[in-house]
This record gives structure tokens, sequence and C-alpha cells, in this order.
């Protein structure tokens, strides 16, 4: 019913990196079964041609009603209709490709906006590659395997290659198991909308008999949830890809290149065992990525786009956590390549997206017992997604105190700062976002001075000169082997912080191609007067850290290069 109140972030970033999207959101899949279920249904007690006509146009009306008439509905409505008709026989085919090219023309002529409208864009791909691509490569396949199997291939297969480079462009990742996690939930999506279906018409009569028919809708729904679950956990499920224009280009020519060749190779048993046990090799990487990561590893800027995500190693599959980057599956699947099961601390240096939003990645899985933050809370509503996330999973939240030292395994800490708080804007005013310079968020960041296998890290947060000069007048000692810069880059430096730090090595998170112009121009020559290597997360990809007899040095994964994953 596109009602997604009760799906959790972890959740949700889970269904995107396995390709299962279109199932937590009304889509033209839901009406395609409901017909594909209720006009055979029909046929059966003897309803014949134009009543079955009725029959249809009912289902649509009902289901739209139900799911309410928003645009995206409505969409639904249209592209589901046209992708029944694309199974059935004779001049089937044409008559889909003539009714999806009148739809588009009609849904764009009622609302001009969706021609810039990703959702509408991948609806009408998906079902163009269903239409055009999915009767060949079910033939194809068809030759070697049961009918009912190939279906359940081919249409899966080709809406996710019609849709991959405008995915590639949303999200800057391309997933590899998306027609598997599609195939193995496929079987489960009719039970499950059919059986949601009957519970909503029957809670119009009784609400009792409508809990006993959703009970059973959901079990076919945990099967869904569980193939999110597992297939998100697989190392190789997403891969990263420039979402730019490039990068979407070679991902079209790519994609291009694959329909091309791809009903040859369908049409092969042999050729098709050879591709899927390669794409297992790629997607489960039982030797995982030679060398990457090194087995010496202690602190990691993950590749977390415009956004900070460190990691620092406190033991065996052990880390405390350093802010979380503005996306859960880009820091879960950092912590992943880490093998990090078990945080004993999540330290959140301020209440900003970039920094935040990635929580629920380290949450997902895995044990953490605690999260510490800033005591400035602000903006109010992160602070109170992080609250709620952190007592789902059981998590502890405090606030740091100024001057407090922690040990956690390998790790000890001092924190450095806030040492003061500026009052919390008044209820229903908004605060400074993370682009305000001088922020009060930014100034109130936790900084802390870490000590890990003979290293001093200085972890800074989004610190601007203020803060920074006020760091320096509280007389710490703040020379370190790794900085992390503030800010992630940005041109608001203070000349005597970065003196004050002295570090052999400056370390930079910042997202490729962001809006911001991170990191500076100006923060790079200022680092370089001061005789400081330096690395970026927008060029390198993740960076890690080592210090193996003491000659510290620092790694970029081999298969990453302009931070673009090979």
């Amino acid at each position: 019913m596109g009602d997604v109140s009760g799906v959790s972030a972890d959740l949700n970033a889970d269904f995107q990196t396995t390709g299962l999207t279109h199932l937590s959101a009304v889509s033209g899949t839901n009406l395609t079964l409901l017909l594909a279920f209720l006009l055979p249904l029909a046929r059966l007690i003897g309803v014949r041609a134009r009543g079955l006509t009725v029959v249809g146009l009912l289902t649509v009306v009902v289901f739209v009603v139900l799911a309410r008439p928003q645009p995206s509905v409505l969409r639904a409505a249209a592209m589901g209709l046209i992708a029944l008709a694309a199974m059935t026989s004779g001049g089937g085919r044409r008559r889909a490709v003539r009714s999806l090219s009148v739809a588009v023309i009609v849904l764009l002529l009622l609302d001009t906006s969706l021609a810039r409208s990703a959702g509408f864009a991948l609806s009408v791909l998906a079902t163009a590659g269903i239409i055009l691509l999915g009767p060949g490569w079910r033939d194809a396949l068809a030759k070697w395997m049961p009918g009912w199997l190939a279906d359940a291939i081919s249409c899966p297969l080709a809406a996710q290659l019609a849709c991959t480079p405008v995915v590639g462009w949303l999200s800057g990742e391309v997933s590899l198991i998306a027609v598997a996690a599609n195939l193995l939930a496929g079987p489960m999506v009719g039970p499950a909308t059919i059986l949601g279906f009957v519970a909503a018409g029957v809670a119009l009569v009784s609400s009792q008999l409508a809990q006993v028919v959703g009970w059973a809708a959901g079990w076919p729904a945990r099967w869904i949830i569980l193939v999110a679950r597992e297939g998100a956990d697989l190392p190789g499920a997403a891969n990263a890809w420039p979402a730019t224009v490039v990068g979407v280009a070679v991902l079209t020519v790519l994609c291009l290149a694959l329909v091309l060749g791809l009903h040859r190779i369908l049409a092969r048993p042999i050729a098709m065992i050879v591709a899927v046990i390669l794409l297992a090799v790629v997607v489960l990487r039982p030797v995982g990525s030679l060398g990457w990561p090194p087995d010496d590893w202690l602190f990691v800027a993950c590749d977390v786009g415009q956004g900070d995500g460190l990691v620092l190693r406190a033991g065996d599959r052990t880390a405390v956590v350093v802010d979380t980057g503005p996306d859960p599956a880009a820091m879960d699947r950092c912590l992943k390549e880490l093998d990090v099961q078990y945080v004993p601390v999540v330290v959140l240096s301020h209440f900003h997206a970039d920094h935040v939003g990635g929580l629920a990645g380290v949450l997902n899985d895995r044990r953490v017992e605690e999260i510490e933050v800033t005591p400035y809370f602000s903006p109010r509503a992160e602070y109170d997604r992080v609250v709620e996330l952190a007592s789902r999973h059981g998590a502890a939240v405090r606030t740091v105190g100024f001057r407090e030292q922690r040990v956690v395994g390998k790790v000890s800490w001092t924190t450095l700062w806030p040492a003061k708080v500026p009052a919390l804007p008044a209820s229903g005013t908004s605060s400074a976002t993370s682009t305000d310079e001088g922020s009060p968020e930014n100034n109130a960041s936790i900084a802390m001075m870490v000590e890990l296998d003979g290293l001093r890290i200085l972890l800074t947060g989004d610190l601007e000169p203020e803060s920074q000069r006020a760091v320096v007048a509280t007389g710490a000692d703040l020379r370190a082997d790794v900085l992390k810069v503030p800010h992630h880059g940005s041109a608001q430096q203070d000349p005597g912080f970065i003196a004050a730090a002295n570090a052999r090595l400056a370390v930079i998170s910042a997202g490729r191609d962001n809006d911001y112009g991170h990191p500076a121009p100006r923060t790079l020559e200022l680092l370089s007067h001061n005789v400081t290597r330096t690395a970026t997360t927008n060029v390198s990809g993740p960076l890690i850290v080592t210090n193996t007899n003491n000659h510290l040095a620092l790694t970029t994964n081999p298969h990453l290069q302009d931070g673009v994953r090979r």
C-alpha cells in the first residue's frame, strides 16, 4: 500500500543494495500480480470477453483507491497494465510497446515534472526492459530449462539491466546480486501481495479476520526480508561506481554491450554456468581482495562520500568508530571489508547528517555497546534519530566530558573539545546547517587525541577556526603523527592549529565531485607549507594507516583508481 513507516533505515539500505527497493514501494509489479491472479480466477467462474476487461478495470480502481491516488500510484497502475500485456501471446509485445509509448506521452502531458523524475524513468525503463528484452531472453533460456524458471530469470534480468545506468547515477553503486535476489524473492512476492490485498479488503468487514490474513501474509514477507539482509551482507553485493556524466556513460555502454551479447550466452547452458560461476566469485570473494585491507591496519578513513566515517582498531574484529558518514550502506560495507564485528564505542563528533546519517550501517548485525555524543544536541531531529536507533539496538548514549580519558582495547584517547557549549536554539527555530561556516554544531564538534600502537592521531570533526584557536588556547599537546583535517578540508582552517599539530600525514574525508569544493586549494596549500603529506578519500577512496615496526605508512585500495572501484 506504499506505507513504509515500519521499514527501518538499515533494512531500507539492504533493499537498495540487493535491488529489491521496488518491493517496498508501490510499483507496477504489485498491480501486475493482482491482475495475474484475479483475471484467471474470473475465467474459472465463467467471465469472458468484455467481462474480463471490466474485472481488470475494477481491480485497477480498487488498487488506486487503497494505495491512494498519488502520482507514483497512478504511474504504477499504468506500468503494471503494460507489463502484463507484454506476457501475452501473438502481437502482445507490439501492443505493449504502443501502450507504453502512449502511457508515457499521456503521463508527461498530464504532469510535465515527470520528465525530471528518476522514479518515472525507472518505471518506464523497467517496463521497457521486460517488454523488449524479456520475451527473447525467456525463449533463449527455455531451450534448456523449464519455462517457468526461464520466466522467473528473464523478467528481473531485463528490468535490472535496463535500470542499471539510472540506479548507478542515483546511488553511486552497481548491484551484482540484484537479479539473484529478485529471483529468490520472486516466488514470495505474489503470496505477500495477494494476501496483503485480501487483508486490506477483509479489514473493511472484520479486523480480527484481517489480522489472521495479515499474519499469513507476513511469512512470505519474512522470506523477502531474509533475502535482502543476507544478500546485502555478501562482500561483493554492491560495488561503488562514479555517479558522474562519464561514469554513467561508461555504464550505459557496458549495459548496451550486454544487451547485444547476452542472448547468445543465455541460449547456451555451458556459457551460462561459466558466467554464473564468475559472478559468484566476484560477489562472494572467497579469498577477498588480495592484500586489501592489510592485516596490520590501525586507522581507516572509510570512503563514505561527503562526510566522515573513521575506524580505529581496538582488537581482533573490534574497533572504535568515529562518525558514520551520511550513508548506512557505505559505512556498513567499510566495516565488513575490515571484518569488524564488535564496536565497543561509537563517537559522534556532532549531529550533522554527514557525520551521523550512517549510524544504522554500524549497528547492522554488530554489537555496539555505547555511543558517545557531543553535549550540543542540534540539529534536534538528528539527535532524536540517534537516540531512537541506539534504544532500538540496546546501545547506551552518553555525553562526553572535556579532557576525559578513555581506554578501549588498544585504543586510548583524550577529549580535547568541546570545553564550552553554546545555548541550544529555541524550540521551533532552525540552527545552522552543515554548509554554514562557523556554525555552532561544527564548533561544538568532539575533538580527540588518539593513541594507538605508537601513533598519535588527532581527530577534529568539523571544527571551524573559532574553535580551532580555542583548542590551541587550552594548552593541550596537539602534536600528532596523523591529522584528520577539520570539516573535510574546507577553506576555513586556522594556520596556528595546523602548525600545532605538525602532522606527518593529513587525511581528508570528502565526496567525489562534491558541491562544496572540498578540499579547498587554500587548505591543501597550507598543509604543503607545513610539509605534511596529504591524502583524500575523494581521489584515493578509503585510506588505511599502518605503523608496522614504527614505520608510518598509508595504503589505498589497489582496486581503486581515482576513487573508482575496479
